[in-house]
């Protein structure tokens, strides 16, 4: 341990000791490589068979939001991501409420991916209940999170190799199918639609608004902006990695799976039904059951450590605010630079939905229904304050028009669209919450008085 960690640990702060493949391995397990698997049906349906021109343009749209999380993290290194970088270029009240709707991302997308993890154990081994295999899921991926986040990244790296090689797997079976017997659609039918229903602009724009969301969990790499090696430089390369190399993940099996696929898009919309199996029911047909087997074990694994990765950005997210006394001063104690009363109290959080979803016959819609709304709009913050640090309070870094106005401006046009798209049932969760969230700020406010000298410099 080098000198500077041991200060961090001596003054109850978070311990240096992740590099860039570590932060990779986190954004990467969260995310998920195979995350396409669920949704594809439904994204073939909407687009009209252009599937991987859908991620394509996903990918691009996120890379705005990629852009100005790297913009920010060199301005404000620290463990808070959305919430500080708020506070900096926005003020403490905005700040509050970029961190308080994160917060809502960070606490119910471990609880969606637990779940996920349940479900495919109970269909594996269905003498077990799948809140039991849930709630297990939650112990182990908790303790691992105790341990502290070089052993979790170290176990995540393992699960992550794993679930690549499946992916690879399943790329190597595809290709060999298509080279012995063809494809059941054109070669080209995943980027321009398979005719069934036509090519439409406005279907794949439609589309994307739910693509994106596939790729929500990347930006948990910032969280750990205090407890990596080499600078902040090393957290934005690792957020623009990650993002680019899961879209390239998400295109190519996507398009491969299009080409896989017997049933037409047109058959897919007047079937919603089978939308969800339409990924396993096209590997089932064209590769065999055991691809199919393989994946589902693969998903079941890799969605209980996407979760390990959720809560630990949670841990992250929680103890910054905690330290800004935006939440109770428990949970800024760190033991060995581990932030274990916010993990644990992310944990209680994410068990308790978890394992009350699994309980539920519709437990899962209702917490998919609601789950992405906070990012998006901690999303649409994060492009205000790289606008309000660099243009409005023309903080130190240098000004460059596109990257400073053009991309975050962008950028937050295509979160703004998204919540537009969103479920109704996540917009009035989103303003439920929000509304809590500014009930809490204007209480603070009144306890601490009024907030003098805007944004805080170190975080302090």
């Amino acid at each position: 341990m080098t000198v500077t960690q041991e200060v961090d640990a001596d003054r109850g702060g978070l311990r240096r000791n992740l590099g860039f493949r570590d932060l990779v391995v986190y954004g990467l397990l969260f995310i998920a490589p195979m995350a396409p698997v669920g949704v594809f049906g439904t994204l073939d349906a909407r687009s009209h068979g252009a599937v991987a021109l859908v991620y394509l343009v996903a990918t691009v749209a996120m890379g705005f939001t990629a852009f100005s999380y790297a913009q920010m993290v060199r301005v404000a290194p620290q463990a808070g991501s959305v919430f500080t970088y708020a506070r900096k270029g926005l003020g403490e009240g905005p700040g509050l409420v970029a961190g308080w709707m994160a917060m809502l991302d960070y606490l119910l997308i471990p609880a969606v991916a637990y779940l996920f993890s349940g479900i495919a154990m109970h269909a594996l081994v269905p003498e077990v209940s799948r809140w039991v295999w849930t709630a297990l899921a939650v112990v182990v991926t908790t303790l691992l999170n105790l341990a502290g986040v070089r052993v979790a990244a170290r176990v995540g790296f393992v699960v992550l190799a794993m679930e690549i090689a499946v992916l690879l797997v399943f790329l190597v079976a595809a290709v060999s199918v298509l080279v012995r017997d063809g494809a059941q659609r054109g070669w080209l039918s995943p980027l321009t639609g398979d005719g069934s229903l036509g090519f439409s602009a406005g279907a794949v724009l439609g589309a994307v608004s739910v693509a994106v969301l596939s790729y929500l969990g990347f930006d948990a790499i910032a969280s750990f902006a205090e407890e990596v090696t080499g600078g902040s430089a090393r957290v934005a390369r690792a957020l623009l990695f990650c993002l680019a190399m899961t879209g390239v993940l998400f295109i190519v099996q996507t398009y491969l799976a299009a080409l896989l696929e017997p049933v037409s898009s047109a058959e897919l919309a007047a079937a919603p039904g089978r939308q969800g199996s339409a990924f396993y029911d096209a590997v089932d047909a064209s590769v065999g059951s055991w691809l199919h087997d393989l994946v589902a074990v693969s998903k079941a694994v890799g969605a209980a450590f996407a979760a390990l990765a959720g809560q630990a950005a949670a841990g992250r997210l929680l103890f910054a605010m905690a330290r800004e006394r935006r939440l109770p001063g428990a949970l800024a104690r760190t033991s060995g630079g581990v932030p274990r009363p916010a993990l644990l109290v992310a944990a209680a959080v994410t068990l308790t939905a978890a394992v009350w979803a699994a309980r539920r016959d519709d437990g899962l819609d209702h917490l998919v229904s609601v789950v992405d709304i906070g990012a998006l709009v901690a999303f649409t913050l994060l492009h205000a304050s790289v606008v309000g640090w660099f243009v409005v309070r023309h903080g130190e870094g240098g000004f460059s028009w596109w990257r400073h106005v053009l991309v975050p401006v962008l950028g937050a046009g295509v979160t703004v669209a998204v919540i537009v798209e969103a479920a109704w049932t996540a917009q009035l969760v989103g303003a439920v919450w929000l509304a809590v969230g500014l009930v809490v700020l204007v209480v603070q406010r009144g306890r601490r008085g009024p907030e003098v000298g805007g944004p805080v410099g170190a975080g302090r």
